[in-house]
């Protein structure tokens, strides 16, 4: 408005005039909340703690703790502070025509499917790691997240003969046709729980999306950030950040609901049978003969 007046020389009166602007706004001084200070130095800790997350996923943070902090008031306080997550540059795939495709066969319930992956990394001295993941795809929670230096066929039965014990049994387990998921023994093994085994299409690993997706989460917000010196510490570290994901970390998918937090509701919301997972655990998960034993 200034500009205006100063170039043709005119009143504020007739420069508000012309623009068909109140005089009211030339007069207006913004003045920052009390809060503003402390709430922008909360959300640069934040960030500092979790520099892959954007606006919105710390807007959830902060009003969890308690801040009066909406999207809006978050992102104004984001650009000011020259806030910016990089994007990553996606290629476009077509669909497969898996009929075991996520997008075909979606789960509709908790622990109706579960997806399940290895992904890669190593040790400052270039060891191998090596970590299966276990994702309930309704609930989004990860299940098991076990890292070692090697994984075969029998290490997964065991993993999920544990975690068949604790949760239940699945309707169904999505995989890739890696040779881990395809082996004859945990093939006939799942068989005998009637798990039905969901294998798509080879070449094609956008069928498995919520796998995908979950790595790609897992790679951009621990892997990326953390050096491992030891076995002994990627564990810790795996199993703290396995916590943190499920208990504390929004889900944009959920609603910005933790993954725990949603599970809890769902399992609020459905009256309980008899077939809950007893307390002991039954013969089928039991060591001997429910599989082929380790050689010695």
């Amino acid at each position: 408005m200034q500009d205006l007046q100063q170039s043709f020389d005119v009143s504020e009166r007739r420069a508000c005039e012309v623009v068909d602007q109140p005089r009211s706004t030339q007069r207006y001084d913004s003045s920052p909340r009390d809060d503003e200070a402390s709430l922008a130095r909360r959300m640069l800790q934040l960030v500092k703690q979790r520099p892959r997350f954007g606006y919105r996923r710390i807007g959830q943070l902060l009003r969890a703790e308690g801040w009066q902090a909406s999207d809006t008031r978050v992102y104004r306080l984001w650009r000011r502070e020259g806030l910016k997550v990089p994007q990553k540059k996606r290629k476009r795939r077509r669909l497969g025509n898996s009929q075991n495709s996520c997008d075909l066969l979606k789960s509709e319930r908790k622990d109706h499917v579960w997806c399940w992956d290895f992904v890669f990394d190593r040790t400052t001295s270039g060891s191998s790691l090596k970590w299966l993941s276990i994702v309930d795809e309704y609930t989004r929670e990860c299940l098991t997240l076990k890292v070692d230096r090697s994984i075969t066929s029998e290490d997964v039965i065991d993993i999920l003969a544990e975690l068949f014990a604790m949760r239940g049994v699945p309707e169904h387990i999505r995989s890739d046709n890696g040779p881990e998921f395809i082996a004859l023994a945990l093939r006939r093994w799942l068989d005998r729980l009637d798990v039905e085994t969901l294998y798509i299409e080879p070449g094609s690993p956008w069928e498995n999306g919520y796998a995908e997706s979950f790595h790609s989460r897992f790679r951009d917000e621990f892997l990326a950030m953390e050096e491992f010196e030891t076995l002994m510490a990627a564990r810790q570290l795996t199993q703290n950040w396995r916590d943190d994901y499920n208990q504390l970390r929004p889900h944009s998918s959920l609603e910005y609901m933790t993954p725990a937090d949603f599970a809890a509701r769902c399992a609020a919301s459905t009256p309980e049978t008899t077939s809950a997972t007893p307390q002991t655990s039954p013969p089928f998960l039991q060591h001997s003969g429910a599989y082929p034993t380790r050689p010695s």
